[in-house]
């Protein structure tokens, strides 16, 4: 039996997907999938004193040698039985507690009532797609679309090259298109004006004096202002971007200004990943 966790928002899509392949490319594999989304209850406690709060309401040892990042346990939390992953979507000390479903209400309580002195706060979306761009982590389906590859995202370490078989989507990378050079790939952009914040959407010129139609050279997939930071941030896709590094990208908007930008990495908080990996 495996259990498979996903984005909360895409978990039908994945479910969709795994079926379609089940019934058109593997019909004679002996699978079944039941999806239990509705089974359980999530809640992450993310943060510095996350391991703190979270050892007052476990008798289970998750200190780092016993329970270290991307790693799981079963354990019980306020008194049942939970699934405890160690992942981080914030690139801060994170635990990821589930329950079931009906004992969601009483572990958020008992949670709270532990996090009194810690100042335990609910965060929203909003907050969460802040810190996840602070990190560089992307959004898939925002800071991605059908055209976009791991390689264009600085993600190739997640493409296996030591599989003896083939896997989904080996042929389609190694397509003409998805090996030509200046393909557009995933950045980091911090506006010359910190208190700038591009929009989301906004199109990048590498010459803003160039004759219109302008060629365009990319878009800005997530923008922010960064408590943080004290600035705005931004991640795009700019046309051979990774190898652009410091060079600039300028964004002319609808009201006529003309945004300055420095390509940068993605990453712009903790890019030794320290906070998290506590």
């Amino acid at each position: 039996h495996f259990i498979m966790t996903t984005t909360s928002g895409g978990a039908a899509r994945v479910y969709e997907w795994l079926e379609l392949y089940h019934q058109t490319e593997w019909p004679d594999l002996e699978v079944y999938f039941n999806t239990v989304t509705d089974h359980w209850s999530t809640m992450t406690i993310s943060g510095p004193n996350a391991r703190k709060l979270l050892a007052e309401v476990t008798d289970y040892d998750v200190s780092k040698e016993n329970l270290g990042f991307m790693d799981w346990r079963e354990m019980k939390v306020a008194g049942v039985p939970a699934r405890v992953f160690r992942i981080s979507f914030t690139g801060e000390l994170s635990f990821e507690i589930n329950v079931q479903a009906n004992f969601g209400l009483h572990v958020w309580e008992k949670l709270f009532e532990h996090g009194a002195k810690y100042n335990l706060t609910p965060y929203g979306t909003e907050t969460m797609h802040i810190l996840r761009a602070e990190k560089g982590f992307i959004i898939a389906g925002q800071d991605t679309d059908g055209s976009v590859h791991p390689y264009d995202l600085g993600m190739g370490w997640a493409v296996s090259q030591q599989k003896p078989f083939s896997f989904i989507g080996k042929r389609g990378m190694a397509r003409e298109d998805c090996v030509r050079e200046n393909r557009k790939q995933l950045v980091g952009l911090k506006t010359t004006d910190p208190k700038v914040v591009l929009p989301e959407g906004a199109q990048g010129v590498f010459d803003p004096k160039a004759p219109i139609p302008m060629p365009m050279v990319g878009h800005i997939t997530s923008s922010y202002w960064s408590a943080n930071l004290g600035r705005s941030i931004a991640m795009g896709m700019v046309k051979g971007g990774l190898d652009r590094m410091g060079e600039k990208v300028y964004y002319p908007l609808a009201d006529g200004r003309v945004v300055e930008a420095e390509i940068c990495s993605p990453v712009f908080l903790d890019p030794k990943g320290e906070r998290q990996n506590v």
